[in-house]
């Protein structure tokens, strides 16, 4: 019986350390979903603001409307910036939406332990300019 001192401790300890690398991956997988969410809201968020970029010279007048590059992508900056997130924002060639894409750093809780410091996530969002000139039945 002498033999056998100590092999509980061992196991112990190997099977602590399991569970507590469990214990750290859904914690900090739930902070992922949580930054993964965070992500698109802001993306979203920053696209909306960029689709009031509307050209005003050629809509006012009653012409063609489309996005202004320059206000658009300079209203999505500007929320990202508030947000404090990095990111991008693209017009495409016929000015009729914006995509913006975020990307989140997180630190993680018990990942650490294992060397995974920092969870990066990144979110996108696409804002449509809708010009419908339809106007409803009376």
């Amino acid at each position: 019986m002498s033999g056998d001192r100590g092999r509980v401790s061992v196991f112990l300890a190997i099977a602590l350390t399991g569970v507590l690398i469990l214990i750290g991956m859904v914690a900090d997988g739930g902070a992922r979903l949580r930054a993964m969410q965070r992500a698109d809201n802001i993306a979203a968020e920053a696209a909306r603001a960029a689709g009031q970029g509307i050209d005003g010279g050629t809509a006012i007048p009653g012409g063609e409307k489309r996005l202004d590059p320059e206000l658009a992508v300079q209203a999505a900056q500007t929320y990202l910036a508030e947000a404090g997130v990095p990111g991008t924002a693209t017009v495409n060639e016929e000015r009729t939406q914006v995509v913006v894409e975020v990307q989140v750093t997180r630190p993680t809780a018990m990942l650490g332990l294992i060397g995974i410091d920092t969870i990066q996530v990144t979110g996108r969002a696409t804002a449509v300019l809708i010009t419908d000139q339809t106007q409803p039945n009376q």
